[in-house]
C-alpha cells in the first residue's frame, strides 16, 4: 500500500504527464533554452576576408554594440544566432555573400546580486541560470542571525517597476513549495533579513 508521498509524487507526475510533459521533457526544455545576450557581455564578431569588421564587441549598458557598415544593433534578449543573422543582412549591402560569425566571448552582463544576512554578500557573474537555492550557496550560506522566512528577490520589470517575490528557505530546504526556488534573472537582487 502507497504512502501519502509516493502518492503525491504520483499525483505530480500524472499532473506533468496531463500538460504532455514528462519530468525530463520539462527539465530538458529548460536546459535547452538559448542564452539571450546582456548588457555588459562582450561578443565576439568575425568576418571572413575583412579583418576591420572582426573583434570584440562589448554590449553597451543601452543593450547595443557598433560594427562599422553594419551600424548599432540592439542585442538586448537576442540569441548570438539572431545577432549573427541581423549582421550578414545588413552586410549584404556591402560584402558579397559576407561570411560572419558571432560568439559570447565573456558573460559578464549576467549578474544576481544577494545582499543582507549572508556570509558574503556581493554581485556574482552566472553561468547562465542559477536558481535561488544556488545564489545562497555562492553567497556563503546564511548567518546564524537570518530570517529564513523572510527571504525576498526583487526584479526589475520590463516596464520599470519592482516586484518583490517571497522566498521560504526552511520550505524548501525540507523540499517543500519548490516552485518558490525560482531561476533568477539578470539584476534580481536576493534579500536575506
Amino acid at each position: 500500500m502507497p504512502d501519502g508521498r509516493s502518492h503525491a509524487l504520483c499525483a505530480g507526475l500524472a499532473a506533468l504527464a496531463i500538460c504532455g510533459l514528462t519530468p525530463s521533457a520539462q527539465e530538458s526544455t529548460y536546459r535547452d533554452a538559448p542564452y539571450t545576450v546582456k548588457p555588459g557581455d562582450t561578443l565576439s564578431v568575425s568576418v571572413w576576408k575583412e579583418p576591420d569588421l572582426s573583434g570584440p564587441q562589448l554590449v553597451r549598458p543601452d543593450g547595443t554594440f557598433s560594427i562599422p557598415l553594419v551600424g548599432q544593433v540592439d542585442a538586448r534578449d537576442k540569441t548570438v544566432m539572431q545577432l549573427q543573422q541581423i549582421v550578414t543582412e545588413r552586410l549584404h549591402r556591402f560584402i558579397a555573400d559576407p561570411v560572419v560569425t558571432v560568439s559570447v566571448q565573456s558573460i559578464q552582463g549576467n549578474k544576481v546580486y544577494v545582499i543582507g544576512q549572508v556570509a558574503k554578500p556581493g554581485e556574482f557573474v552566472v553561468n547562465p541560470r542559477v536558481d535561488v537555492m544556488q545564489a545562497l550557496s555562492m553567497a556563503g550560506g546564511m548567518t546564524p542571525f537570518a530570517k529564513l522566512g523572510d527571504i525576498m528577490i526583487l526584479r526589475r520589470l520590463a516596464d520599470g517597476r519592482q516586484q518583490a517575490i517571497a522566498f521560504r528557505y526552511t520550505d524548501v530546504e525540507h523540499g517543500k513549495d519548490l516552485q518558490q526556488n525560482i531561476t533568477l534573472e539578470a539584476g534580481d537582487v536576493v534579500v536575506v533579513p
